[in-house]
């Protein structure tokens, strides 16, 4: 059988006595040696060295009852008892000295004597798996007589074990996920598990955190949950500042980030707090980081790591503790790489990044998505909104399929369904609205940047046989149509587009090449002149 251990501290109060009068005094370490039902084969009682004589009567005193328990005096010098450090310390150093044999011996820290420091910090190495074993807490019998024995209690810290409380860490858990995600009951199992994450990592650092991904895909809605999280969890009580990093420009980018002393430059007629400072205690959302020049960049690291910074024109540090949390949509690698990001500033603020996907990344999620943002605009116009059958149905096959581009991501979508909301009649989103709807989005897509090649192909085909055509190949052939649109013949738009490969030919009938290059397609020279 296994050998039981306990450690403790001396009680210089409740363990003192001497006389035959001790005996009738409720001395804790002395008691707990006496139990019935729990044998103690060794007892390490801490001590401070100038309580040894007590240490050494109590040690009689347990050897004279319990013959078969061995006291092992261990002398600590503690200067303040009441000093969490200097005790965690002493503690500290205590186990990792001694030898533990977890497979030969139960271990059981005595928490009943010392200090409410001392107690603590046998908690906390006890939970950090420093100490191992079980927590014994030991209660003073109804009746102070020598034969009377206090009650014993164990508690073990190990949670796992406790059903109940593991279970309300898990409702916690998934609580703090559903509030990053704002409720919505997602089904991307990418972004799920991303968003898990983020909720395991928020409410256990300060360290910057660098959100990446395309414009609209949530990336400053998810940082001030992050914020709201840990301030409804008392980790933060600052306020949370955003600023989008595009609209800093010449000299007051650093005035709008650092702050400036009146003075400072012409128009500095009264001192600027700045924003680095008014999110002190709080939290900073640089979105577009990677727009900051070089300057903002080495003061943001500079306060990033030593938490002051220079306001402009000043001679005096001023302080701030924040968290940062850094939005883009660049590779900052490849920016670091042509010389445009400090390489310092990314190794600091890339200890947790994540990318967040487009919402065409996560077509599954667009159906809650979309009653998300029919009841936001119903509680924001006190206007109970919703489709009918008929009229969602249609949505939502345009909107999970190819042709819808969602190059916004949420922001096409809260845009679409105001629109909807603010031209249905009464509180029904019909079929006809719905069909109107999609015809806007298509032109709005087709109109951008992202898809003017697709907006070329269409003029000359229908959208069925532009979704046969593979999408790499897309802007090759709108290039070659272009080239064509403008070349007076076949053999011109050749010679054109085949300008650099035809050198290594010895045969050039590049109006060949050409024609042969549109029947793949299904197009002719004369199709795409008559447009």
């Amino acid at each position: 059988m296994k050998k039981n251990i306990a450690i403790g501290f001396l009680g210089i109060n409740l363990d003192s006595g001497r006389g035959p009068k001790r005996w009738e005094r409720w001395r804790p370490s002395v008691d707990l040696c006496n139990q019935a039902d729990l044998v103690i084969d060794r007892f390490e009682l801490i001590l401070d060295s100038k309580h040894l004589s007590i240490a050494q009567q109590v040690k009689a005193d347990i050897e004279l009852i319990s013959p078969e328990t061995k006291v092992v005096l261990n002398e600590v010098d503690i200067d303040n008892p009441w000093d969490l450090g200097e005790v965690y310390e002493a503690l500290f150093d205590f186990a990792n000295l001694y030898r533990f044999d977890t497979h030969k011996e139960n271990y059981f820290l005595h928490i009943t004597t010392g200090t409410h420091v001392a107690q603590i910090c046998l908690f906390l190495l006890n939970e950090a798996h420093y100490l191992p074993g079980k927590i014994l807490q030991l209660s003073p019998p109804k009746r102070s007589k020598a034969q009377s024995t206090g009650t014993v209690s164990i508690i073990d810290l190990d949670l796992s074990k406790y059903d109940a409380i593991a279970d309300r860490f898990e409702r916690e858990r998934k609580s703090d996920t559903a509030f990053l995600k704002s409720g919505i009951q997602t089904r991307n199992a990418h972004f799920n598990a991303l968003i898990d994450e983020i909720e395991h990592i928020a409410v256990r650092t300060q360290s910057p955190v660098l959100l990446m991904g395309p414009t609209g895909a949530g990336k400053s809605h998810l940082a001030r949950r992050i914020y709201e999280l840990k301030k409804r969890r008392r980790q933060i009580e600052g306020e949370f500042v955003e600023i989008n990093c595009a609209t800093l420009r010449g000299e007051t980018a650093m005035s709008s980030l650092f702050g400036h002393k009146r003075g400072a430059y012409a128009g500095a007629t009264k001192d600027r707090a700045g924003l680095l400072r008014i999110a002190n205690k709080g939290m900073l959302f640089l979105d577009e980081i990677e727009e900051l020049g070089p300057d903002e960049q080495a003061m943001i690291l500079r306060a990033l790591e030593e938490q002051k910074f220079y306001p402009v024109g000043g001679d005096a540090q001023v302080k701030s503790a924040f968290q940062l949390i850094a939005g883009t949509t660049a590779d900052l690698v490849e920016l670091v790489a042509a010389g445009k990001f400090r390489e310092d500033l990314l190794a600091r603020i890339n200890m947790w990044s994540y990318e967040l996907p487009g919402l065409k990344d996560r077509r599954e999620d667009i159906a809650p998505n979309l009653d998300f943002e029919l009841n936001k605009y119903s509680t924001a116009n006190h206007r109970k909104m919703s489709f009918n059958k008929e009229s969602r149905t249609a949505y939502l096959k345009f909107a999970l399929s190819g042709e819808a581009k969602w190059t916004a991501n949420f922001r096409d979508l809260t845009a679409s369904v105001t629109r909807l909301c603010t031209f249905a009649e009464g509180s029904r989103i019909g079929l006809p609205s719905v069909e109107k709807e999609i015809t806007r989005l298509k032109q709005t897509w087709r109109l951008s940047g992202d898809n003017h090649f697709d907006d070329i192909l269409l003029g000359l085909m229908s959208q069925e046989k532009l979704e046969t055509i593979d999408p790499f190949d897309r802007p090759a052939l709108a290039h070659v149509i272009k080239v064509c649109k403008n070349s007076h013949s076949l053999s011109e738009a050749g010679r054109t587009l085949y300008a650099v490969s035809r050198q290594e030919r010895k045969t050039k009938n590049d109006a060949d090449r050409l024609k042969k290059y549109l029947t793949k397609f299904k197009l002719t020279w004369a199709t795409l002149k008559s447009g």
